[in-house]
């Protein structure tokens, strides 16, 4: 039994000295609770940026925002976790509240934030036709696909999680010192373009593609298509290994602050302080509705109907780009920015116990005060053409 048990050791000691990076990562992932843990996302790649100074910033009431509703949005943010809550309008700066010890400079690990941003590269790639056109098949760039019917999956369904492959709930993929390998292995489970599902294999598997098609790194082409232009400051992405792929929804870590300069680009149609940025025939794209999962544009939530747990957005034009606790609300019509980081919170109405229920979270509470505060923010219902009866209750 001790040479049996001694063979076991040296057996797992050689598996462990054959992919350290893989067993390291399981280690954390169970340390953690599933995740890899604050600074556990290694090897990283730089994102070169342009580190600009930000925005200027304005009092709130100069832009017709009510202050007592800005801190009313803080006090709740305050009390659930959150490490910041800056609002812009704009293009101004004009609210920030840190916690934590944060400012707006602090790094923070931006989850699938990072997703937006692949969403704008892709519409450069577009732009400069590295990527022919939206509906282009995978297939075109991913050797591998050429004669398999997964090359039929479109850049399109890829930024609208309907590629349909078969999902990864073991999320191997991630762990993987080759996730790209991992990924190509993937069935299909549904049609392409027929089926919504929030996997990681659809953003991972585009930014692939956008290596192949720009044959750059994907760390590279951000920088000069994106990050750079916008003044934003040097930030960093998660590699499977030193030299591999990308990760998108996982490990990008860049200062706070610069999510607002993202927000600025999106509320502008592409542009950054008067720059193109990217196409503004590439925006609508983004916010264009899923076939399989209308709730939903390219890696964005539109906000027609509430989602789960939260009470009805004041604007049904808001739009929703989340990344684990982190939320950045846009708001077009009013051209207001809102961006809360911080940890996961609950939903509301998840069971939380009485002594955690200052945890409860609505993701349309933060924005309704703000844009209910808003001076000429006019409610739907007080529109012309409404029935001016439904703002009198019981009428």
């Amino acid at each position: 039994m001790i040479w049996i048990a001694c063979g076991v050791l040296a057996l797992a000691a050689l598996v462990v000295a054959h992919q350290p990076l893989l067993w390291q990562r399981h280690a954390l992932a169970l340390m953690h609770g599933g995740t890899f843990g604050e600074g556990g996302y290694e090897p990283r790649e730089l994102v070169s940026g342009g580190n600009q100074p930000a925005a200027p910033r304005e009092p709130a009431a100069s832009e017709l925002l009510d202050v007592r509703a800005l801190e009313a949005a803080a006090e709740y943010a305050g009390t659930r976790s959150s490490r910041a809550l800056i609002v812009s309008r704009h293009g101004y700066l004009v609210f920030e509240r840190y916690w934590a010890g944060s400012n707006f400079d602090t790094p923070v690990e931006s989850g699938a934030l990072a997703r937006i941003l692949l969403a704008l590269v892709t519409g450069a790639a577009v732009g400069d036709r590295s990527i022919g056109w939206p509906d282009e098949p995978v297939g075109n760039f991913i050797a591998q696909w050429r004669e398999d019917p997964r090359g039929a999956i479109t850049v399109r369904n890829l930024l609208q999680l309907s590629s349909g492959l078969m999902p990864d709930p073991a999320n191997h993929a991630e762990s993987a010192v080759d996730s790209v390998a991992v990924y190509l292995q993937q069935p299909l489970a549904a049609p392409p373009g027929q089926r919504w599902l929030d996997q990681s294999a659809d953003p991972d598997l585009l930014a692939h593609v956008i290596t192949l098609a720009t044959r750059q790194r994907y760390a590279q082409y951000l920088s000069s298509a994106i990050w750079r232009r916008i003044g934003a400051a040097d930030a960093s992405l998660w590699l499977d290994h030193a030299g591999g792929a990308a990760h998108i929804d996982h490990g990008f870590r860049a200062h706070q602050g610069d999510w607002m300069r993202v927000a600025e680009v999106l509320l502008t149609n592409g542009r950054y302080q008067g720059d193109e940025i990217v196409s503004p025939k590439w925006l609508p794209q983004i916010l264009q509705p899923t076939r399989p999962n209308g709730d939903y544009g390219s890696y964005v939530r539109l906000g027609a109907h509430a989602a789960a747990g939260m009470t009805p957005y004041a604007s049904n034009d808001v739009v929703l780009v989340a990344g684990g606790g982190n939320r950045l609300w846009l708001i077009p019509s009013l051209q207001i920015a809102i961006l809360r980081t911080g940890d996961e919170p609950l939903p509301s109405g998840s069971g939380a116990s009485l002594r955690d229920s200052h945890l409860d979270w609505d993701d349309g509470r933060i924005p309704n005060l703000i844009v209910r505060g808003a001076r000429d923010f006019v409610p739907a219902a007080a529109r012309p053409g409404a029935d001016l009866r439904q703002l009198v209750p019981n009428h």
